[in-house]
């Protein structure tokens, strides 16, 4: 899903929404050219070649491809350069930690800054936390079993938090069952470092991303 963001333009002061593009890599994941928080626009008084386009890394695979700058034209006839925020690239898993690595970036690609870890320890993988949400990640070898997803929905329920389940071994059918059920979504962490949703919930919210 692009995003969308109010944009204000320095001349007229008027201010638009903007909806950030997103491109494909050869490898066909999206490469989103989402606007930076941080960095207000810019006001385009002359073109170059070299800067009217920007060399953007794939989140995925690493390509770096270039791509036309972001830019969005006010009434007032003043074109906006749009500053962009890179995606940054998950790092291969070979690890536990490698596996707590891509969750912390996946969820920061959500929207969430505040990641820490979990107050109450899981019975087995590993808890995090951020502002009304809880996940647990699953680095071991053993799909994760229907009540390895009651017990972190029961435990995000407590905390009045949405969840969400990361497994590197992926999850039995029974689990699969038991989290469309109680909507909770479930990614398989890839070697490669990308989590891949795998039910209904997974795939709404990896829409956002």
């Amino acid at each position: 899903m692009s995003e969308s963001v109010p944009v204000r333009c320095p001349a007229c002061r008027r201010e638009r929404r903007y909806t950030a593009p997103s491109y494909a890599c050869p490898c066909g994941t999206p490469v989103p050219l989402a606007p930076d928080p941080g960095a207000a626009p810019t006001v385009l008084t002359h073109r170059s070649w070299e800067e009217d386009w920007i060399t953007v890394p794939c989140p995925s695979c690493g390509r770096r491809s270039q791509w036309p700058r972001p830019e969005l034209g006010c009434p007032c006839g003043t074109v906006l350069r749009i500053p962009v925020r890179l995606p940054v690239r998950s790092p291969p898993i070979r690890t536990a930690l490698d596996a707590v690595t891509v969750t912390v970036l996946y969820l920061h690609r959500l929207g969430h800054r505040d990641i820490r870890r979990a107050d109450q320890r899981p019975a087995s993988g590993i808890g995090l936390a951020a502002r009304g949400l809880l996940a647990r990640v699953d680095p071991s070898a053993r799909p994760a079993s229907p009540r390895d997803v009651e017990c972190l929905w029961l435990t995000a329920m407590t905390e009045s938090a949405r969840c969400v389940y990361f497994s590197l071994a992926g999850y039995t059918p029974e689990a699969r069952t038991r989290a469309d059920s109680l909507g909770v979504p479930l990614f398989v962490l890839e070697l490669t470092g990308t989590p891949r949703p795998v039910n209904p919930p997974a795939d709404e919210l990896a829409a956002r991303v």
